[in-house]
Parts: C-alpha cells; sequence; structure tokens
C-alpha cells in the first residue's frame, strides 16, 4: 500500500487545518465528478475555490504564512498542497493549458470518506439479488460470472459483520446515557432509524437470504459437478489472474465450495444479528424503565440511592475512584477496614457428637386466605408483563371500530401507559404483529415529549 500513497497522503486530513482540506476536497471532487473525466482546466477550479474562501462560512486557516493573503493565493496554494500530499497531479496538454486531476487512489478513498460520512448504509438487497441473478444466467463467461459472484458474497458477508459489529457499538454506548430522554433518542432517532429501519429489518424481510439461499446453493454445487463449466470457467480465470490452466482449475473449485460455505455458514452471523438486536432493545427499555419507577420499598429506595450517586459524580466530574469523597454517603453506610486480624478470628469451636432426635411435624393446615393472595399477586404481576401477545390486544382494544389511532390518542396518565407507547413503537417493527407504525412529528403529551406515530391495523 506505501508503495502506492506518499509517506505523507494523509497529513492534509490529521492537520489543525483538516476541515478546510477536507472541504476543499469534496468541492474538488463535485467539479470532477460531473465531467467526462476527472481532469479539469486548473483556472476553473482556481476559480471556484476562490468563491469557497470568500463565503463567510469557509474554515479558516491556521496557517501564519496564509495570514492576510487573499482569497485567490489561498486557491492556488490549496492546489500545490495537495498535488505535494499525492492526491492531484497536474499536467499541461499540447495547448499548455494545465489540467488537474485526482489520482485514481485518491478517488477510491474519497467516496469512501463520503460514504462514511453522509452514514450510507449497505444494500444487502443488492447483493443477494445480483449473486441470485448471476447463478441463475446462462453466459458464454462463466469465469467472470464466477469472480462477480465471489466478489459479491464478499461484500455481502462483510456487510452483516459490520452490522453485527455496529449493533455491539451500540450496546457498548447505552450506559453513557443519562437520562429518558437519551435512551429514547438513542433507541428510536438512532438506532431504529440508521439499524432497524435500513438493514435489520429489511435483513429479515424483503432482503431474507433464506429465501434465495436453497437455489444459490444447489446450482451452485451443480456447476461444481460439471467438468464442461470447470473447464470453461478455469480456461477465463487463467486469462483474467494470468496462472496455469490446472492451477485456474483449483481457483474454480476453490471459488465454487467458498462461496457455498459463506451461505451455508451465514446463519450463525444473522443469529448472533438477532440476538444482540433484542439484547440491545431489552436493555434500552428496561435502563427506561428503571429511571422512570419510583416506589417506597428496597428496590426503590435503592435506585434513589444509585441515582444521587450517579448524578454527584457527573456534577463533579468525577472519576468512579471518587464515590468515596461524596458527603451524604457517610449517612448512609460506613465501610471501615482492619489491617489486623485476630488469629481467634478463624477459629471454629469443634462441637461434640450430640445424639441426633428427630422432632416432630406439624401437621398445619394450609392457610388459604395467604394462598389466595399470593396467587391473586402473582396473576396481577403477570398481567402487567407486555409480551407483543398482550401489545396487540391491548392495541386492538384501543382502536376498536377504527383502522388507526395516533399515539398520542392512547391513554397517557402514568408511567405504565406511556412504557406501553415504548413498547408499541418497538414491537411495530415484527412483521408477525397485527399492526403497523408510521412515523409522524415531535409531539408533547402529559409532561412525556416523543415523536408521534401513525397506528395502522392490518388487513
Amino acid at each position: 500500500m506505501f508503495n502506492t500513497l506518499s509517506d505523507n497522503f494523509f497529513v492534509p486530513l490529521a492537520s489543525p487545518n483538516k476541515l478546510v482540506y477536507w472541504e476543499c476536497i469534496c468541492k474538488l471532487f463535485s467539479i470532477m465528478d460531473n465531467q467526462l473525466s476527472f481532469g479539469v482546466e486548473r483556472d476553473v477550479l482556481v476559480d471556484e475555490l476562490q468563491y469557497y474562501f470568500e463565503q463567510n462560512n469557509a474554515a479558516d486557516f491556521s496557517e501564519e504564512e496564509l495570514a492576510g493573503t487573499d482569497s485567490r493565493s489561498k486557491a492556488n496554494w490549496m492546489l500545490r498542497r495537495l498535488e505535494h500530499y499525492g492526491w492531484l497531479e497536474i499536467e499541461t496538454d499540447k495547448s499548455y493549458v494545465q489540467r488537474v486531476n485526482f489520482k485514481e487512489h485518491a478517488v477510491r478513498i474519497i467516496k469512501t470518506l463520503l460514504e462514511i460520512a453522509q452514514g450510507r448504509q449497505i444494500e444487502y438487497q443488492g447483493y443477494i439479488y445480483t449473486i441470485y441473478s448471476l447463478v441463475r444466467s446462462n453466459t458464454d463467461h462463466p469465469g467472470v460470472v464466477l469472480l462477480q459472484i465471489l466478489e459479491n458474497t464478499d461484500l455481502l458477508i462483510t456487510g452483516l459483520k459490520n452490522l453485527n459489529s455496529s449493533i455491539k457499538h451500540y450496546i457498548d454506548d447505552l450506559t453513557r446515557h443519562k437520562t429518558v430522554a437519551e435512551i429514547m433518542d438513542a433507541l428510536f432517532n438512532d438506532y431504529i432509524t440508521n439499524i432497524v429501519d435500513k438493514a435489520y429489518h429489511r435483513l429479515l424481510t424483503s432482503d431474507n437470504v433464506s429465501k434465495f439461499r436453497p437455489e444459490i446453493i444447489e446450482r451452485l454445487e451443480g456447476k461444481s459437478r460439471s467438468r464442461s463449466y470447470v473447464e470453461k470457467a478455469a480456461a477465463e480465470i487463467a486469462g483474467i489472474r494470468e496462472v496455469p490452466i490446472e492451477e485456474a482449475e483449483e481457483l474454480v473449485y476453490h471459488y465454487l465450495h467458498g462461496i457455498v460455505d459463506a451461505f451455508q455458514n451465514m446463519d450463525d452471523i444473522l443469529k448472533e444479528i438477532n440476538q444482540k438486536n433484542t439484547r440491545y432493545q431489552r436493555s434500552a427499555v428496561n435502563r427506561a424503565r428503571f429511571m422512570l419507577t419510583g416506589s417506597e420499598d428496597v428496590r426503590g429506595q435503592l435506585k434513589e440511592i444509585l441515582t444521587g450517586i450517579n448524578e454527584e459524580i457527573t456534577r463533579e466530574q468525577m472519576n468512579l475512584g471518587g464515590i468515596y469523597r461524596i458527603d451524604f454517603l457517610e449517612e448512609l453506610i460506613r465501610i471501615y477496614s482492619v489491617s489486623c486480624l485476630d488469629e481467634k478470628s478463624f477459629y471454629s469451636p469443634v462441637e461434640g457428637k450430640k445424639e441426633f432426635k428427630p422432632e416432630k411435624l406439624a401437621d398445619a393446615e394450609p392457610d388459604l386466605a395467604l394462598r389466595q393472595e399470593k396467587l391473586r399477586k402473582m396473576a396481577e404481576k403477570m398481567q402487567k408483563v407486555l409480551s407483543p401477545v398482550r401489545i396487540n390486544a391491548y392495541v386492538r382494544m384501543q382502536i376498536g371500530d377504527k383502522k388507526e389511532l395516533l399515539a398520542t390518542q392512547l391513554p397517557l396518565e402514568n408511567t405504565e401507559d406511556f412504557v406501553k407507547i415504548i413498547y408499541i413503537r418497538l414491537y411495530g417493527q415484527r412483521k408477525n404483529m397485527d399492526y403497523t407504525i408510521e412515523l409522524r412529528e415531535e409531539k408533547e403529551v402529559g409532561g412525556y415529549r416523543f415523536k408521534d406515530f401513525l397506528i395502522r391495523l392490518k388487513k
């Protein structure tokens, strides 16, 4: 790689002027991208950069040598620096006109960086459909098609692994959110929007690998058993890879078996993605419910103590070791250390042998009233469990004879009602629910602020 890239290639993006460099690179790339090639007259690019530096929202330079210089001088300086760092190359044509080109590796890197900056998600459907279509096609160039199948399979597997890593990143970040509003914003406005809606939900429905995998595997295994296919594909790959025909045949078998193994082992990745998605959503909702719930029992008191400790640590910007400097903890519990223990503290006295005399078991009648009360409390607790079945029934009861209903029209008198709305929004992504959801504007009802959504019953 370092034989292709210059040693100082990434200096612009790591310098104090990285914002200026990046905005100028994006500006130049947008101009060159609309041309038949990436070559544009130097004067045209200087004019565009001069116009950029004349704008009030242009990023500022921290270079002392540019202090007090005009915008055109800055534009010429920028082109010279990008050429020096290996992003651009400037050539003079037969008419003595200088033309500026992005180098080939720079174009690839810029496109990748733009995809990262724009948060573009991988289109799994495109990869799967491409593989499926190529496998079923009858072509006179089996070697070229096989390489295309291999490339798209690698992109698909890489995309699934990236999705798996992204969900883990969201799980790790969940502990950074200190309030219910931050947790719900991370869950619905970030995670649901960027992960569930764009990737995970489609991966389970329209982009489901299981719909295409059996035929893909069957056809690829059939090709591996076809001698004529292997010979023709090997002949093409031998010319493309510049290897002997015998080695090309080994590559054909290797590619076919590798693609089949990738599709057969894809369930492990999909299973882990599904588990992490469930874990993240459950952790987010449980964390929000913990912060919303308050009571006088032991759990509620412990929650108040931990919340107070967390607020104090955050306010004083302490690290975790600073917990011992919080004043009100002295009134809650006393922790002390002992540097020297008496040897008798470890001594267990020997008890003599005693004759065992079994006691008579009392033949007590069960307390039916107490038993009924425990059963009632257990049933009441089970009624509060918000499973998908109960959420379905709750939605149908609230909608009644209507076909649709806004979330802001649901009962919202206490925390339990708000938690139900959270679960309705959460379960609305599942295909086995009786309703779908459609996002609307943000609203505030009864002191609760959330993005409203339309609940519509399925036909």
